[in-house]
């Protein structure tokens, strides 16, 4: 059974940096590609970035730059970096796992919510002045 345990919520002033971290189990990442996903007060869930089963990322254009993916197989978590903060960056966060088709291509991931069938209960992000 797949699970997700998102952490790191916390308050931060603009500008300053925040560290996400998803622990996951109950699956193999190599046959998985996971994505971390925000959703803003009033705003629609929007994909931040993912990353593929052999490890490639891809990035939303609007937040590259400031977010970074990674995923350390053996303290088997995926985090998420974000840098130089805003409040637009105020939100829930979550992470989220899909189990690659055998037709998928190990460098391909998604950042479509409609894509994912397991997720996370979300950690909460505030931005302040």
């Amino acid at each position: 059974q797949v699970q997700l345990v998102e952490s790191g919520a916390g308050s931060v002033q603009i500008g300053g940096s925040l560290r996400l971290a998803c622990a996951a189990s109950g699956f193999t990442y190599r046959d998985y590609y996971m994505a971390w996903f925000r959703q803003g007060p009033e705003k629609r869930r929007e994909g931040v970035a993912c990353i593929a089963s052999d490890g490639t990322t891809n990035y939303a254009d609007s937040l590259q730059g400031r977010f970074s993916i990674s995923l350390d197989n053996v303290e088997k978590t995926l985090y998420l970096q974000i840098n130089s903060l805003t409040p637009g960056d105020t939100g829930m966060y979550y992470c989220a796992a899909r189990r690659r088709s055998p037709y998928t291509s190990a460098w391909w991931c998604s950042r479509s919510s409609s894509d994912f069938d397991n997720w996370g209960q979300g950690t909460q992000v505030t931005v302040s002045s």
